[in-house]
């Protein structure tokens, strides 16, 4: 209709700034992502409390949150259901769920309140061709100085793969530590991939240096050893 208002929120891109917001949450009010600044922060959101899939994720992610916490990241969840909502479905996973041997199991980090969808529409969490009233699970990787370095979606009835966002964190902290690219299935202490050379002197040279192992002048690896990477990332106790 000609007097109907659409409103248009772009996504946020891999490189952006992360959208600034306020918000309460069940440990407090935030101001994201300014309060996290100089961590890293794994922003993601939920479809709805009191169900059985992001049951199992909380519980996971919450087993997980020390391991997280080691590799100088934190975790903020969000959905759009209210702070009660929240604070009673936590309450529940505690005192009630046990889930692959996971049982008592405590939320610590802050869960955001989003009844009227501001962060969720901000972020693009919500998908109307998935459902109009409930956020996917958008996940959001944002880096110490606030800008979005990744963002991985599933769909309703797709559980995370919760090993996988782990790894992605240590590898984006060991690309930006060490200069490097990470090549499928990486794990600390692979070899890990050298950029393309820019220029024919730089290919020919990188064919001749002995700590490269180049099958071809575009594809050259190098050992880099697992403390190595994890003594970079992950906190000193």
């Amino acid at each position: 209709m000609e007097n109907e208002e659409q409103i248009v929120v772009s996504m946020p891109r891999i490189g952006d700034p992360a959208p600034e917001f306020k918000a309460i949450t069940t440990q407090g009010e935030i101001n994201f992502p300014s309060d996290f600044k100089g961590e890293w922060v794994i922003l993601f959101s939920h479809p709805a409390d009191f169900t059985p899939v992001c049951t199992s994720e909380f519980m996971t992610f919450a087993t997980m949150e020390e391991k997280f916490n080691n590799a100088n990241c934190k975790l903020v969840g969000l959905s759009i259901d209210g702070l009660y909502s929240h604070i009673a479905w936590l309450r529940t996973i505690k005192e009630k769920i046990e889930y692959k041997g996971m049982k008592d199991v405590e939320v610590n980090f802050p869960l955001i309140e989003d009844i009227k969808m501001d962060v969720a529409k901000k972020y693009g969490m919500i998908q109307p061709n998935e459902d109009t009233t409930k956020a996917v699970r958008a996940v959001f990787f944002i880096d110490p100085k606030g800008i979005i370095r990744t963002i991985i979606y599933y769909p309703l009835s797709l559980g995370r793969n919760f090993e996988e966002l782990y790894r992605v964190i240590i590898a984006l902290q060991a690309a930006d530590e060490f200069g490097i690219a990470t090549p499928a299935d990486w794990q600390p202490g692979d070899d890990v991939i050298i950029g393309p050379a820019g220029s024919c002197s730089a290919a020919k040279g990188r064919m001749d240096d002995s700590e490269l192992d180049c099958k071809d002048w575009f594809f050259c690896t190098k050992k880099l050893d697992k403390d190595t990477v994890l003594n970079k990332v992950l906190k000193k106790k």
